[in-house]
């Protein structure tokens, strides 16, 4: 126990206009942003690929892009341009082409309507294409340690390479770990969870190929009227068939249902259904227990799917997630913060950078059991502003993705791989503007910020939201069923 002193000299032999830290949605989306924008800029990412929970955490599929009726695709920009390209070399399925409740969408109903099936080797490369085309340096196996400040600015950012440590200077600094490791690092306030201990819990994803998509849609369909919430809890897809598992003793995890979601091809499926409570992304034991209580359920998981479920017969286990799934950790304490009430409310401000209509998803308030799921009424949608990702105590740092200044339950709803691609647009075309105008974050000009979007593809169609927010409905409080 105790502390030292450690010093050490180190090359800052890095610089850039933007750096952006963590290549998963978010950032690789802001990366992408800035460099078109005219920014140098300089992406670090632990892994050797980009996608962050998409392929390292095996998240599958991309969550909907569209609004709640399904007429709609809200966020557009650059996560249609990767969906479009993923289209073109036959790695995803189109979300227009997709409507629940299907095999893709866990036979969901509610909040589920076209979501976007991908391959996960596909979205690596495409991903690299587009970083490089766009003239983006990319550091892989690159962790980000440590930053460094000077009066309101970060003014070196310590990261660990293959061949040591080095600091980066850059004039404008995205966040985009998921975490908010960063913004934590800087000194900016935070709340981790709901701020009294509740932490979304985790989930270890994996994906299983020899699926027959005919017996499991057979016996879905001839069971579809025993789909029902209860208490709390959602009583879809296969309950019946993890009753009988948990009479006979071969069930023994808190869960009452299987998340299995079908991929591009139709003998390969995603499975989402472990469930891990207590994890905190932002402490390596707690990872460390998780993953290893992860792979423990999915051990469990995929032995019930073979032995109980019908077109599971032949299935093989193909891979576990390379990291654990992580719904929430930290929410940083920005210029302003999104709301539970201005998601169910509707509200999109004057300085959105991005709207979106995914529906409030708080797993594990209850027990590892319930899921609140909260859909907005068709045709409407809520803004996500500006200001949530300006640290309020830092004038280059932006941060985007689930770690957003929201509260947590608002957090529930854009923390989904969609949103969070979308905030990274947003982040890192600002960036580039600060970068290039010398502007403190905090005061950037919004109206600019919002034409520049626009232009490249981002869904901020004031005809579209004034029409159908002229009398916003109550809000649906249903399940997830």
């Amino acid at each position: 126990m105790g502390q030292f002193m450690y010093q050490k000299s180190i090359p800052a032999d890095l610089t850039a206009d933007v750096l952006v830290i963590g290549g998963g949605p978010a950032g690789l989306c802001a990366a992408i942003a800035a460099a078109r924008n005219g920014a140098d800029t300089l992406l670090i990412e632990q892994n050797g690929y980009c996608g962050g929970m998409a392929s390292a955490g095996l998240v599958a599929p991309f969550m909907t892009c569209y609004d709640s009726g399904g007429t709609t695709m809200l966020i557009r920009g650059l996560f249609e341009e990767i969906i479009d390209r993923l289209v073109a070399v036959g790695g995803a399925i189109h979300p227009s082409r997709v409507n629940s409740p299907s095999s893709f969408t866990s036979y969901i109903t509610n909040g589920h309507n076209h979501v976007t099936p991908f391959r996960v080797e596909s979205l690596k490369r495409i991903a690299d294409q587009m970083l490089t085309e766009s003239g983006v340096r990319i550091l892989y196996h690159t962790t980000f340690i440590d930053a460094i400040t000077a009066g309101d600015r970060i003014d070196r950012v310590i990261v660990s390479m293959k061949d040591g440590l080095h600091a980066v200077s850059a004039k404008t600094v995205v966040d985009c770990s998921g975490d908010g490791d960063c913004a934590a690092a800087a000194g900016v306030p935070y709340v981790l969870g709901n701020g009294a201990g509740r932490i979304q819990p985790a989930t270890m994803f994996f994906r299983v190929g020899g699926v027959d998509l005919a017996q499991v849609d057979g016996d879905i369909a001839a069971n579809r009227d025993n789909f029902f919430r209860k208490d709390g809890v959602n009583y879809r897809s296969l309950h019946w068939w993890v009753e009988k598992a948990r009479q006979a003793g071969d069930w023994t995890l808190d869960r009452v249902s299987i998340g299995l979601f079908r991929g591009v091809d139709e003998d390969e499926w995603s499975i989402n259904t472990s469930r891990i409570m207590g994890v905190d992304g932002t402490d390596s034991a707690s990872l460390t227990r998780g993953e290893i209580i992860g792979r423990e359920q999915v051990e469990e998981i995929f032995r019930f799917l073979v032995k109980y479920v019908p077109g599971f017969a032949n299935a093989r286990l193909l891979q576990s997630g390379a990291t654990l799934g992580i719904r929430e950790t930290r929410h940083i304490a920005g210029i302003r913060t999104l709301t539970t009430e201005d998601v169910l409310a509707c509200r999109v401000p004057n300085d959105a950078i991005m709207i979106a209509a995914n529906a409030i998803d708080v797993h594990g308030r209850y027990g590892p059991r319930s899921n609140e799921y909260i859909t907005l009424p068709p045709d409407h949608c809520y803004g996500v502003p500006y200001g949530t990702m300006a640290a309020v105590n830092l004038s280059n740092l932006l941060v985007a993705g689930r770690c957003i200044s929201a509260e947590s339950d608002a957090a529930g709803a854009i923390r989904v791989m969609p949103p969070c691609m979308g905030i990274g647009q947003a982040a890192g075309t600002a960036a580039a503007m600060a970068a290039g105008a010398g502007t403190d974050l905090r005061e950037l000009n919004t109206a600019s910020l919002r034409d520049l979007l626009r232009t490249q593809g981002v869904m901020l169609d004031e005809e579209f939201i004034a029409a159908n927010h002229a009398n916003p409905a109550p809000v649906r409080n249903v399940g997830c069923i």
